[in-house]
């Protein structure tokens, strides 16, 4: 078997862009793979196009020494860019692995220990301003079922925060805490906005409404300020979105800077890599709990990891979607009990409609974390794809 093309789709999904990787053989079969990366989509598909130099009639089912020779061949390795587009790559082709022997993925590293998976919801909130409304939209989640939520209360702050907006956001905080009670599992997001004292202040001021944790409290490359947050803290912290590969997780795991590890697959080298960083995390009595805010590929190849970790803990998905993610993917999720069945369909378990993808072109997008936009995530009109 050979590798005859390889093709990106970039698709305009309201918040950002989805980035679709397929990559063709000579024997028909075909794999994708999700590098969606939120801004900087142009940079990943001229990426993608250099590896594609390297894999053209080569044999897709030799992954590890793939994924290692173009990490390697690189020269300036690691960065957001490069590493998504490799994991883009490397998920595309334990797709086609996994479809040429007939199993999903999980089988081909060690089997089931999970069955289904535990969800929490992001994007819930959307189009909420004010700690009333927030909790209004967390009452009509957890209607549907939903049994742990995240979002990100702190407005436009950046490094520090003034005592009026850190009041709003625990207002916020507590509002939506007494509307769905103590059953459901709250996360707080902060996008690694803060300084290390005010990462401290907001754990400390949390803390009464006993969240599951507060995740990336200080920007993501200082693992040394993580762990300062860390060691002052009384509740878990969580990490790790902004970390690629093994070698950037290592001084993380060194420092014991996080209580909770979030790599994305999208981004921190794909399928195998993730299963390398819960190994470790396993070893370590660290939770895994991936990042997955992106499309319906980058979520299919997570519940294959999800299916095969024994550490596996929690996984964030989108409440809702455009309205069109069920016509780019035959997409299958059976959700109940706040958590999603982890499929049997071979290799990844998902397809993609190459014409859907081309109705719905890139469009570029700003990033809203410091604008006060933050809650507008979700289009006019949404569905609930789950």
């Amino acid at each position: 078997m050979k590798i005859t093309d390889i093709k990106t789709f970039v698709v305009d999904c309201f918040r950002t862009n989805w980035v679709f990787v397929k990559v063709y053989t000579d024997e028909g079969l075909c794999g994708v793979g999700e590098g969606t990366l939120e801004y900087k989509e142009k940079a990943l598909a001229g990426a993608v196009e250099y590896l594609k130099s390297y894999l053209l009639g080569k044999d897709p089912r030799q992954i590890e020494k793939h994924y290692h020779d173009l990490y390697r061949d690189a020269y300036w390795r690691g960065g957001a860019v490069l590493m998504s587009a490799l994991s883009a790559v490397e998920m595309a082709l334990w797709d086609i692995l996994g479809k040429s022997l007939g199993v999903p993925v999980y089988q081909l590293l060690g089997g089931k220990v999970n069955e289904d998976c535990r969800i929490y919801v992001n994007g819930w909130f959307a189009g909420a301003k004010e700690p009333q409304e927030f909790a209004e939209k967390a009452v009509e989640a957890v209607k549907k079922g939903v049994t742990a939520m995240k979002w990100d209360p702190f407005g436009k702050s950046y490094l520090q925060i003034s005592n009026r907006d850190l009041d709003k956001a625990i207002r916020c905080i507590a509002a939506v805490r007494e509307a769905v009670g103590e059953q459901v599992d709250l996360l707080i997001e902060a996008h690694g906005r803060f300084d290390v004292p005010t990462g401290i202040k907001i754990a400390q001021e949390v803390a009464p409404f006993r969240p599951m944790f507060p995740e990336e409290p200080v920007p993501p490359n200082n693992l040394e300020a993580l762990k300062a947050v860390r060691d002052k803290s009384p509740v878990a912290i969580s990490a790790g979105e902004r970390l690629y590969t093994r070698f950037d997780y290592n001084e993380l795991f060194r420092l014991r800077a996080a209580d909770y590890i979030q790599p994305d697959v999208s981004h921190a080298g794909g399928i195998m890599e993730l299963k390398k960083l819960a190994a470790i995390a396993e070893a370590n009595y660290i939770p895994f709990a991936p990042h997955n805010p992106s499309g319906p590929v980058a979520n299919a190849a997570t519940l294959q990891i999800a299916a095969c970790c024994p550490n596996f803990c929690i996984l964030e998905i989108m409440y809702s979607d455009v309205e069109y993610r069920k016509d780019i993917t035959d997409e299958q999720l059976s959700y109940a009990d706040g958590k999603i069945k982890i499929g049997s369909r071979p290799g990844i378990g998902i397809e993609l409609n190459e014409a859907e993808c081309l109705k719905h072109p890139y469009r570029e997008h700003n990033l809203r974390h410091y604008t006060g936009a933050l809650t507008d995530i979700r289009p006019p009109k949404t569905a609930f794809y789950f």
